[in-house]
């Protein structure tokens, strides 16, 4: 039997279960079953879980909404020591052969974007493209 495949060629399980995996974990962050005090004061967007081909191991991705990068290595570090009790409420939640292994990363990916805005706001940007990085609504396409 084959597998589908999405265009990056991850199969459509390792999705599927990678987003179970993300409702799961943000559900036991949000009802605060965690007793821990750096991640009850913060809040925790899980806002990708990457499983590995045999879904033994996932990635969380994590980004601690307001935290500075310091808070957000001590959220991390909470993570890890709360492993443990992650890892076993998101196999109950979660159906799968074995309880992955899960590996805690912060997610760059928002202050990656918000550095590319503020590079192409910039004004020498804006005078190499000539003015034309007007409002996106602004668009010809009537």
């Amino acid at each position: 039997m084959r597998q589908q495949r999405d265009e990056q060629g991850k199969s459509v399980r390792t999705l599927r279960v990678g987003e179970q995996m993300r409702h799961a974990l943000a559900e036991v962050l949000s009802r605060g079953q965690l007793r821990d005090e750096v991640l009850e004061r913060a809040i925790i967007s899980v806002t990708e879980v990457r499983m590995s081909p045999d879904l033994r191991h996932a990635t969380v991705f994590i980004q601690p909404l307001g935290a500075s990068e310091q808070e957000a290595i001590e959220v991390i570090k909470a993570m890890k020591r709360n492993v443990r009790f992650l890892k076993t409420e998101a196999a109950r939640r979660v159906n799968t052969k074995y309880a992955a292994e899960l590996h805690f990363h912060l997610d760059e990916t928002f202050d990656e974007a918000s550095r590319i805005d503020a590079i192409l706001r910039s004004p020498q940007v804006a005078r190499d493209l000539g003015g034309k990085m007007g409002n996106p609504d602004d668009s010809d396409d009537n």
